[in-house]
């Protein structure tokens, strides 16, 4: 056990992370200095001496924790580190945002208008319970992202704890899941899918390690946790998905199960966003799978003629005007969704409980703070189950109108 422990201990170690930001080109240049978040814009010491010795520049002796963690002076966070390589640095801003929510309102909406809605559905099923339990982790072992002397290059995400990493689990839940799926349904090379998991999750793990946001440890769990929840996850959710589509009261079990999962999900000691997120995941995964369920049940949804494994189908110059064209209306109708729901929703649950907007959106955010914790669950919810619904059934049908619908789009079960 001894040992075991010494090596969680240096995998958790801050000065390990340290070594793989240096391996990828960033120069520590005071490791006196506490380490902080960052933008990942650097500038001189010079141009930081000149600061200090501006009296109302100076930066106070003691803060609050969190905002001795989130809120320094941006020339003291300028001054820890220097980027030398930026590819590396371009590659893994970009990488890490592969677990972020512009990338699941993007690439979500993009696979079920062009590719495939029955691996989809799958998906993000896959996606949306592998968070849950991350994100639930996370709140119950309450382990701190990497301290001192580690340079933090992001500020985003930084109030939630470290372990597991939660961008881990979603690089293996995303990639491998469609790969999984998509194995046995269409008529491609296995050895190419697989590597281009590998190095889709690979980018994103790296990323996290390089930004300052995880330990070697965080990763490690996220990846060991993931594969350990896919291996009955992906047969589950195989044999779930029909029964979802085919059970008359689908809608009704759906809502009240993930509403369930979000009112008994575990209490942290001090506020974080990923009971909100968690939310987020749930209410798109609940408005996706409700959308098919009314396509299926209308009739409009119907079993393939042919068996799979399908040939697949490389558009031609039409096609790509109508994924672009699909594209292109359906992403301006996700983000006019967005705005529309969470005003209407924000204010419906404001009006409810009697408070103003103003006195919501500037109350702290605490555990005791329930009016703002209702209030961001809530229009989380109906905002993002009406992105996810929208997705597969009003949009879908929108492009059928238009006569830019994907021809096999309601025969895949």
């Amino acid at each position: 056990m001894g040992e075991v422990r010494e090596y969680l201990e240096f995998l958790k170690s801050p000065h390990l992370v340290v070594k793989v930001q240096e391996f990828f080109g960033i120069v520590y240049k005071d490791e006196a200095t506490t380490a902080t978040a960052t933008n990942g814009i650097v500038k001189s010491p010079k141009k930081r001496q000149k600061v200090n010795k501006s009296p109302s520049k100076e930066v106070p002796q003691e803060l609050p924790k969190q905002q001795e963690d989130d809120e320094n002076s941006p020339a003291e966070e300028e001054l820890r580190c220097r980027i030398t390589n930026k590819f590396w640095y371009w590659l893994f801003v970009v990488g890490t945002e592969l677990g972020d929510e512009i990338f699941y309102a993007s690439f979500i909406p993009f696979w079920f208008w062009n590719i495939d809605g029955a691996v989809g559905r799958r998906m993000v099923m896959v996606w949306a319970l592998v968070m849950y339990v991350g994100q639930g982790l996370k709140d119950i072992i309450r382990c701190p992202r990497p301290g001192h002397p580690v340079q933090r290059l992001q500020k985003k995400w930084a109030l939630e704890y470290g372990l597991p990493s939660t961008h881990a689990m979603v690089s293996v839940a995303i990639p491998f899941s469609v790969l999984i799926y998509t194995l046995d349904r269409y008529q491609y090379s296995a050895s190419v899918g697989l590597c281009v998991s590998i190095l889709w999750s690979t980018v994103i793990c790296l990323s996290r390690i390089y930004l300052g946001m995880h330990s070697v440890l965080d990763i490690g769990a996220g990846l060991f946790l993931t594969g350990i929840l896919m291996l009955p996850l992906i047969p589950l959710v195989d044999w779930a998905d029909y029964y979802i589509l085919s059970h008359k009261f689908s809608p009704v079990l759906l809502t009240i199960v993930s509403i369930l999962l979000i009112a008994i999900y575990p209490r942290a000691d001090r506020w974080t966003p990923t009971r909100g997120d968690t939310t987020l995941c749930l209410a798109v995964c609940v408005g996706i799978h409700i959308g098919a369920w009314i396509n299926y049940q209308a009739g409009d949804m119907k079993v393939p003629t042919t068996e799979p494994p399908y040939p697949v189908i490389w558009p031609s110059h039409r096609l790509l005007g109508q994924i672009l064209l699909r594209t292109v209306l359906g992403l301006c109708a996700i983000v006019a969704t967005r705005a529309i729901a969470k005003s209407v929703s924000y204010a419906f649950i404001c009006a409810v409980l009697g408070k103003s907007q103003d006195q919501i959106r500037r109350s702290e955010d605490t555990l005791q703070n329930r009016p703002k914790i209702l209030v961001d669950l809530f229009y989380k919810y109906f905002t993002y189950f009406w992105i996810g619904f929208n997705t597969q059934y009003l949009l879908p049908n929108f492009f059928k109108l238009l006569g830019i619908g994907r021809p096999d789009f309601y025969t895949e079960i």
